[in-house]
């Protein structure tokens, strides 16, 4: 048990209980107990494996592979309409959890044995379309052409996505606007630029003293 858990979750707001049930299920399958991105994180030979976040109306165990499991009862949740092989379950209540421990359990070794199998994800490779707005961009300005080309497909779509999702063309090219110091930085949308944050997607804070 990680020390830095245990704080994390006597601080916590809300949904203590519920925390420490799922801490004590996730870690009787044998998972390494880690905090990232400040929240617990569980992992198997350095692999992310599942994480447990409390949020405003639930607390939820999120499996960063979550598409692989077989789920049969549909207990599995996307959290985000793009979201490709992330899968979480919320809860409201100790009783839910003790309720579903079986299951749980269940995606917990089967999430652990497609991880020592080296089994991953099939993400979808259809090219989020660029938008005229971001186009005009890239042909007046080839170090921003050059430096999206450079971006994995992975960041790419990313920002497509962001971008896309504004109805008027003036939000889009304010998005594209705010975004160009990242993309020249060979940024992701969602990677740290503070230069103090290791292997995470994104800041969570904890690093703002040294970026001073």
């Amino acid at each position: 048990m990680h020390p830095a858990i245990d704080a994390h979750i006597a601080n916590a707001k809300a949904w203590q209980p519920e925390m420490k049930a799922l801490r004590r299920i996730i870690l009787s399958t044998g998972l390494t107990e880690e905090l990232k991105w400040d929240q617990p994180c569980y992992t198997h030979e350095g692999r992310n494996i599942v994480l447990i976040g409390g949020f405003k109306d639930h607390c939820r165990l999120m499996f960063c592979n979550g598409s692989l499991l077989d789920d049969p009862r549909a207990l599995l949740q996307k959290p985000g309409e793009h979201t490709q092989a992330g899968r979480y379950i919320p809860f409201t209540s100790v009783k839910e959890i003790k309720a579903l421990e079986p299951d749980l359990k269940a995606f917990l070794l089967a999430a652990i044995e497609n991880e020592k199998a080296g089994v991953k994800p099939e993400y979808k490779t259809t090219p989020e379309p660029i938008p005229e707005e971001l186009q005009t961009k890239l042909n007046k300005n080839p170090a921003l052409d050059e430096a999206f080309a450079a971006l994995t497909p992975g960041r790419q779509r990313a920002y497509l996505l962001h971008f896309n999702a504004a109805k008027q063309s003036a939000t889009r090219t304010s998005r594209i606007e705010a975004c160009t110091p990242r993309i020249l930085a060979g940024k992701g949308i969602h990677d740290c630029i503070c230069g103090h944050s290791q292997k995470m997607p994104a800041c969570d804070g904890s690093h703002k003293l040294f970026a001073k």
